[in-house]
């Protein structure tokens, strides 16, 4: 079951945006090296227009761990379309999200803040000083606030969006809600609400958030009072400057009693309560809730400041995996780059896409287009394309060429045949794989034989597989059975113009890639003969 996110924050520390992990393979849509590959970091932070901290972490969360139900996916959509089509909600929901963002510190300082004691002075955001009264009021008042302005909000149409003000709303049901708005007891059984306390006769004092305690006060001076009835004496009595000679007595009194009725409520109500609440499943979910607002509104944003067409693309349930892309940017690259180079793709029938051409021609780029626009598909969010029709992918794998470790003890070949292997057992008819050339470290006939097998294996299970490659021969054996369509980088003058055609290239540039970064053979026979 997925965490929320005070689960994933609860570790004592200051909240961290970037706390989730992808699952292990074959358990979710992604595994950690697809992310890696992908770049979903900065596929991240491109898309961030989250201003709360959970909002932001509600993010990380999504791409890390991409929806795989059609149902759940389409939910989404159809909350951002009522976001951004109904100015009304748009605006409700700004104005929610943007005063809950102003005061979520005061709540995560009451929750994950280090207390300095009564004298110290906070220096850092995460300190507090004193003895917690301010930052309980304030930190309460923030949650409090929040189920305010959802209670007095209209309810929106869209299920999605109408489950995420019921689970902010929902939290005044509970008991800690009942405590954040008080009166909070504290007896022998601990910390209990007006709703515990219904059942209990135990003795329990009411726990305020202020040193001013008028009924202590009162009994403190009323037991002064009357010490001075019973044992009348010239202590109480004025002098002709106005002042009692019991203040000797009373300012010591007094003194003692700010640290003392301090250091109880901290270590006794405030610090208790913080505990509670931050165990609490029921703020979990209201933060949660949060998040979740704010996330539809960083697609919205993210789309509307993209600079170049923006779609919430049409998501299907098939068999097996498929897509048709128009126009499609990279969207971290494109982002704010209306130059950048769109293009056309589809997959279909055909379950076997490779793409060739020279380094630097934009393969690796064009493929990972694919894959984060996939993984954006899979959270509800905008993509960057004229045009998208995608399945769901159950997984979404992407192999590189890893270095192997001085402890993998299989060399490089080996260790990737391992990923190769790991994935192979993980794909399904509806996955979307991308492997970034095969078989390295190897002799070319070897290299050969292992990728046709490999290759082979990916068709049969009939995913969705993209094959990067140099390899021109290997293209051609899959170009004979009539199982691949095979597409090429285009170059024009020797420059890449960033488009991905049809066809198989057969040339290398690797001569004009050196000279653009001074190794060519002339740059080292210039070299050597200087020396």
């Amino acid at each position: 079951m997925q965490q929320n996110v005070l689960q994933s924050w609860n570790d004592d520390q200051w909240p961290v945006v970037r706390k989730s992990q992808p699952l292990p393979t074959g358990e979710g849509v992604l595994d950690a090296g697809a992310f890696n590959t992908i770049e979903v970091d900065e596929l991240f932070d491109h898309v961030n227009y989250a201003s709360s901290v959970a909002g932001q972490t509600v993010l990380y969360r999504s791409l890390t761990q991409p929806l795989a139900d059609l149902d759940a996916i389409e939910a989404k959509q159809a909350a951002v379309r009522e976001i951004r089509d109904n100015p009304d909600v748009r605006l409700n929901v700004e104005n929610i999200v943007a005063d809950a963002a102003a005061s979520e510190d005061r709540l995560y300082l009451l929750l994950f803040g280090e207390f300095l004691g009564g004298f110290g002075t906070a220096r850092e955001r995460h300190q507090i000083e004193g003895y917690g009264y301010k930052q309980y009021r304030r930190g309460v008042n923030a949650v409090l606030n929040l189920v305010g302005a959802i209670q007095n909000s209209g309810l929106p149409q869209t299920p999605y969006l109408q489950s995420v003000f019921d689970k902010i709303a929902n939290f005044s049901n509970s008991n800690d809600y009942s405590l954040m708005v008080g009166p909070v007891y504290n007896s022998e059984q601990g910390i209990q609400s007006k709703q515990e306390r219904k059942n209990s006769f135990s003795p329990a004092t009411i726990f305020r958030p202020t040193l001013f305690k008028p009924m202590l006060i009162g009994l403190i001076i009323a037991a002064i009072w009357g010490l001075a009835k019973v044992f009348p004496t010239d202590l109480f009595q004025f002098t002709r400057d106005g002042i009692s000679v019991a203040s000797v007595f009373f300012l010591p009194l007094m003194l003692a009693y700010i640290p003392v009725i301090g250091g109880y409520d901290r270590d006794n109500c405030i610090i208790p309560l913080r505990n509670r609440f931050r165990q609490s499943q029921a703020l979990g979910e209201l933060l949660d809730g949060l998040g979740q607002l704010d996330e539809l509104l960083a697609f919205i944003k993210y789309s509307e400041s993209y600079g170049s067409e923006t779609v919430l693309p049409e998501m299907q349930a098939t068999e097996r995996h498929a897509m048709q892309l128009l126009s499609a940017k990279n969207p971290v690259l494109g982002n704010k780059n209306p130059a950048y180079v769109g293009n056309d793709f589809e997959m279909g029938e055909d379950r076997l896409v490779c793409v060739t051409g020279p380094n630097s021609g934009g393969k690796t780029a064009f493929c990972k287009t694919i894959t984060q626009i996939q993984v954006l598909a899979q959270i509800g969010c905008y993509v960057p394309a004229r045009l998208a029709k995608l399945s769901v992918a159950d997984r979404i794998f992407y192999q590189a060429p890893e270095i192997s470790h001085l402890d993998d003890g299989e060399g490089r070949f080996g260790t990737e045949l391992k990923r190769t292997r790991d994935i192979f057992l993980a794909t399904t008819s509806k996955s979307l794989l991308v492997l970034d050339e095969m078989a390295e470290g190897t002799t070319f006939e070897e290299k050969m034989q292992s990728s046709i097998d490999v290759l082979d294996g990916f068709y049969r299970k009939g995913n969705s597989t993209i094959l990067i490659t140099h390899n021109h021969q290997l293209v051609d054996v899959f170009v004979k059975r009539r199982i691949t369509s095979p597409k090429q980088v285009e170059f024009a003058d020797e420059l890449p113009t960033f488009r991905l055609i049809p066809g198989i290239s057969r040339v290398s540039h690797a001569d004009r890639v050196a000279k653009k970064i001074g190794f060519s053979k002339q740059d080292i026979e210039n070299y050597l003969t200087k020396s």
